[in-house]
């Protein structure tokens, strides 16, 4: 599949990459409009970095993760008609997918009995059995799981994902100032527990 695409590129002049909505938006239409075999395109593009980003926020719980994955696209294929293209597809696919983690993650720290902070440390080792690391290395994806879940969503949020602390303190319902403090102590406690495991 990835061999034929690569041979039929065949730059001549300077190519320009088309926005992510161009590449997307023939699917996009036609799923909103009902069509399940463009939507299950979608699902094959997408569905691996949104595994990704969701298997961070639940600290690498890869059972919770596929959960969460599976309710993501049924979200967006629910919300799909109401699409109005304003932000690139996978902008708005990606954010859908971290407001449902989010949601979830809000729904578990108001039950007394889950605890958050001892899942992501019996998930150390767990981690990524689809295979979907990307951005960050091994040791790196499992000191993510080790973290406090406020700050681990806000050190994936602001530092995978790129947003800005006024979104990531709206969405998780906290002050910017907030956000930033709990960006701080993520970095600090990244810092410590790699340490033992890098000599640098």
């Amino acid at each position: 599949m990835l061999t034929s695409a690569v041979t039929e590129w065949t730059p001549a002049a300077p190519v320009l990459t088309p926005p992510a909505e161009d590449v997307d938006g023939p699917l996009v239409r036609s799923a909103g409009a009902g069509d399940a075999i463009a939507f299950e395109a979608l699902y094959r593009r997408h569905s691996g970095r949104v595994h990704g980003v969701i298997l961070r926020l639940v600290g690498g719980n890869a059972g919770r993760a596929e959960d969460l994955t599976q309710e993501a696209f049924v979200r967006a294929w629910q919300a799909l008609p109401g699409y109005r293209f304003e932000s690139a597809f996978s902008t708005w696919l990606h954010r859908l997918a971290v407001n449902t983690a989010l949601m979830e993650l809000r729904s578990r720290r108001s039950r007394p009995q889950a605890s958050d902070d001892e899942d992501a440390l019996d998930s150390i080792g767990t981690l990524d059995s689809a295979g979907h690391v990307t951005a960050l290395t091994m040791d790196l994806e499992r000191a993510v799981a080790t973290l406090p879940p406020r700050a681990r969503a806000v050190l994936v949020l602001h530092d995978v994902e790129g947003w800005k602390h006024e979104e990531i303190a709206a969405e998780l319902g906290m002050a910017v100032g907030s956000s930033k403090a709990q960006l701080h102590r993520a970095r600090g406690l990244l810092r410590t527990r790699l340490g033992g495991s890098h000599d640098a």
